[in-house]
């Protein structure tokens, strides 16, 4: 793997992108209402990410298949949907959770992060089913110190999941980011023997985007005709959260939360 560390410049660089981000997620939370279509809140995302002066890495990704990328700005994913859920007519109902997921480049680097919007009268087991997945995102991060193996990390993450009898989702990881959204290494949000075999130390400077993805059933999932989204194998809800992070000299230093 060809981990590249970044510079202190670098990260703040990193930084400006990841505001953006954060502002794009705020600002999703607070239209994700009852009646909204999922279309209606990526067009609004893209105004706001458009009007900083951000190009959105998502619309048309991969970039080197010109107009067979995932055709919508932000990944929208509704209640079974983990991830890359396509904007579209879906109305947006009380109860629903709503997954977000957005990442940006500015000025050449990138930001990357999601979270979960509950949205009106939630049951309480799914929400504590995205309280725990947030838990474990914060958990991660807490726990980054340079010289630690990324092994140590996902154990904490897959033993949490777990322990609440949630499916972890082993058929998406993490990443590293930088100058692309996708950089080495990947970084699972649970303990395999191939991570066990090519184990990450956490050095000054690499910055990963951590993004614990949890289902209220099996972990398995399929991804539908479309060829992008992917939804629990039950159809029970998932939730997704997920910060920029960079590891520091005193741990870990989030890059998407707005500061």
């Amino acid at each position: 793997m060809a981990i590249q560390r970044k510079t202190r410049k670098e990260l703040d660089k990193m930084r400006i992108a990841g505001r953006v981000v954060h502002k794009v997620l705020a600002h999703c939370k607070e239209i994700c209402k009852p009646g909204v279509t999922t279309l209606e809140l990526d067009e609004s995302a893209y105004e706001v990410f458009t009007a900083q002066g951000a190009k959105g890495l998502f619309k048309n990704y991969p970039t080197y298949k010109p107009g067979e990328g995932f055709p919508s700005n932000l990944c929208i994913s509704v209640n079974e949907v983990v991830v890359h859920g396509i904007a579209g007519d879906r109305v947006t109902e009380d109860g629903d959770i709503v997954g977000f997921d957005c990442g940006v480049n500015v000025d050449g680097w990138c930001g990357d992060s999601a979270t979960t919007v509950m949205v009106g009268n939630v049951s309480p087991e799914v929400r504590k089913l995205c309280e725990t997945t947030e838990e474990i995102l914060m958990t991660a991060i807490q726990n980054i110190k340079p010289g630690r193996k990324w092994s140590q990390v996902a154990r904490l993450m897959q033993n949490i999941a777990e322990r609440e009898g949630y499916g972890v989702v082993r058929d998406f990881v993490g990443h590293g980011i930088g100058q692309t959204m996708h950089e080495d290494p990947k970084v699972p949000n649970f303990v395999s023997r191939d991570l066990l075999m090519n184990d990450i130390e956490l050095r000054e400077g690499i910055v990963l985007a951590i993004e614990p993805m949890c289902n209220l059933g099996t972990g398995k999932v399929r991804t539908l005709a479309d060829g992008w989204t992917i939804v629990t194998l039950d159809n029970k809800p998932a939730a997704h959260y997920e910060h920029t992070v960079a590891v520091t000299a005193n741990g870990a230093e989030i890059l998407t939360d707005g500061n």
